[in-house]
């Protein structure tokens, strides 16, 4: 049996993804934009520099119905590598925003219409 969380480098954990959330993995570019869309009802946003990438945290079941295009969904299989809490610049992943106690999710439809909008070519022309 594989433990849900494995200690990596520099204080990182390896955490299973599909138990208590699951991830959206978002380009930095259109996550930038999502993240300033939503504001405060953002939960946990981690970002990955080195793929330049920003992951939101929805309600574990909530991504079996994820189809938002040039976003991706990690499967029940897949792991990601969580930072110390209050890390909040790298190098190496890090928080964009903190997890707040126990709560790191984000309600899934109100990603979906920021991730939507942030995506939107009018946006670009509304500036």
């Amino acid at each position: 049996m594989t433990p849900s969380s494995i200690r990596t480098i520099r204080d990182c954990r390896l955490e299973k993804v599909g138990r208590t959330w699951d991830a959206i993995r978002v380009p930095r570019s259109v996550g930038l934009s999502a993240l300033a869309i939503l504001g405060t009802r953002s939960g946990a946003v981690l970002e990955d520099p080195l793929s330049a990438a920003l992951y939101w945290f929805i309600p574990a079941g909530d991504a079996a119905a994820w189809d938002v295009a040039g976003t991706r969904v990690l499967a029940d299989d897949a792991h990601l590598v969580i930072p110390p809490v209050k890390r909040t610049q790298g190098p190496g992943p890090h928080w964009r925003v903190c997890p707040a106690g126990e709560t790191w999710t984000t309600e899934a439809a109100a990603l979906r219409a920021a991730l939507e909008d942030a995506a939107s070519p009018c946006r670009g022309a509304a500036r």
